[in-house]
């Protein structure tokens, strides 16, 4: 990664081949206090289904930010999402035999020849539709163990999913349909045409499920987190590591949180000098927990603000949805329940801290319990705190709520807002929440 012009308003339509880390090539250098506006491919199952990919999403290469050192943060500001896709396959995944060695998402390997990470070719469509470019035959590591077409309204507030014609007809015209960028390498997940539980209607909100900032180690950016991360422990490819504590060195960026979206504000770590912020894996909606590990894929555009947080170590990202997403208990105080507050606490003979701000810490683990754990610890240590005041807090003022199943998931709480001071974050949750 070398030095680069530093701009104040920075585009990126440039990406990597399923990997993040310090060895990827810098897209550009932002003003701390500059804007980033990317246009990023689908993530999931449209690298997932091309073998040339060593990671489950297509995201931008990493973007340095001025002056971010490690052991700083970043404040990412996000102000827009735009769907530019017009229609997406989906589903839940079947593995197939013999097209990966450890691991579908990142060691592929031809079923008939043996070449590793092949490159490929389409020959029509449907399942069997991506060849390896050496020998012919089908390539891909994943077909649908149960998929369905989602076809968006112009204004992309709901979608409806296809029968077979319908799913056939979009898989004629794919790239052009799920608009893939040009300096994309992956094949559209349309030509799978699955045309499962046709005439659902669903609601549209689109959010980013990649999002963050490059770990020091080079790993596959589906698995920069607890949960997708288990699968690299005693991997035998380029990407393996030994240990659970290899793992420490993720940043969590693939977090599949719905509320990352458009109003949300996200604090990362950095952990590479200039942080290398990067952005993937938009969808157009997703249920909590994404049920069926994989959501509505599409490309997009993300507009977004950064700023350089000095001397905030942190070990994975703090988020700042928008209020409204916020769960009831864990919302900033109305000035009615403060004037209640004051009068319990005067009758009581008791001071009562009405100056509270929300936030959420990011935790991932194997397991959605290991991801609370974590979560715990990460919060104990950002705010100096017992675990037992955590749970304690997060009890009687937040909650936890499931990002993705197995493992990510966001801490609610309310803090203390001289506490947030001590730690730089008060004018961040401040602004967030007009308090």
């Amino acid at each position: 990664m070398s030095q680069q012009e530093v701009k104040q308003e920075l585009y990126v339509d440039q990406y990597t081949l399923g990997l993040v880390g310090p060895d990827q090539e810098w897209a550009g250098t932002v003003a701390d206090g500059g804007t980033i506006t990317t246009y990023t491919p689908p993530g999931c199952w449209g690298p997932m289904i091309t073998p040339s990919f060593r990671g489950g999403h297509e995201v931008t290469r990493p973007i340095r930010v001025d002056g971010a050192e490690v052991g700083d943060a970043v404040a990412i500001h996000i102000r827009d999402v735009e769907v530019t896709s017009m229609a997406t396959s989906t589903g839940s995944m079947a593995e197939r035999e013999g097209a990966f060695s450890d691991d579908p998402f990142v060691d592929h390997r031809c079923p008939e020849c043996g070449t590793t990470w092949p490159d490929s070719i389409v020959e029509g469509t449907g399942e069997d539709a991506i060849r390896c470019a050496e020998c012919g035959a089908n390539a891909s590591s994943f077909g649908f163990e149960y998929g369905y077409t989602v076809a968006f309204d112009h204004e992309n507030a709901v979608g409806i999913t296809l029968d077979k014609d319908g799913a056939h007809e979009l898989a004629m015209n794919a790239e052009e349909v799920m608009d893939i960028p040009e300096n994309a390498r992956q094949h559209p997940i349309l030509l799978y045409e699955p045309d499962g539980m046709p005439g659902t209607l669903g609601r549209l909100r689109p959010f980013i499920g990649n999002i963050g900032t490059t770990p020091s180690v080079t790993m596959p950016d589906s698995h920069n987190a607890g949960d997708f991360g288990q699968n690299l422990i005693g991997a035998d490819h380029d990407y393996g590591v030994e240990t659970e504590e290899d793992l420490e060195k993720r940043t969590d960026g693939h977090m599949d949180i719905p509320e990352v979206r458009a109003g949300a504000t996200l604090i990362c770590p950095v952990d590479v000098d200039g942080a290398g912020i990067y952005v993937g894996d938009l969808h157009a909606n997703q249920g909590d927990g994404e049920l069926s590990l994989h959501t509505t894929d599409v490309s997009g555009t993300v507009t977004m603000d950064v700023e350089v947080i000095k001397d905030l170590e942190l070990d994975g990202p703090v988020l700042l949805p928008n209020e409204e997403d916020l769960p009831f208990i864990s919302q900033p105080y109305s000035d009615d329940e403060r004037d209640a507050g004051q009068e319990l606490g005067a009758e009581h003979d008791v001071d009562v801290n009405t100056d509270m701000g929300p936030i959420q810490v990011v935790g991932s683990g194997a397991t959605v319990n290991d991801a609370t754990q974590n979560a715990f610890d990460r919060a104990s240590e950002l705010l100096n705190m017992s675990e037992g005041e955590i749970r304690g807090r997060c009890t009687f003022t937040g909650g936890v709520q499931i990002g993705r199943l197995p493992g990510v998931v966001q801490l609610d709480m309310l803090v203390p807002m001289d506490l947030l001071e001590e730690r730089g974050l008060d004018n961040f949750v401040s602004e967030q929440y007009g308090i």
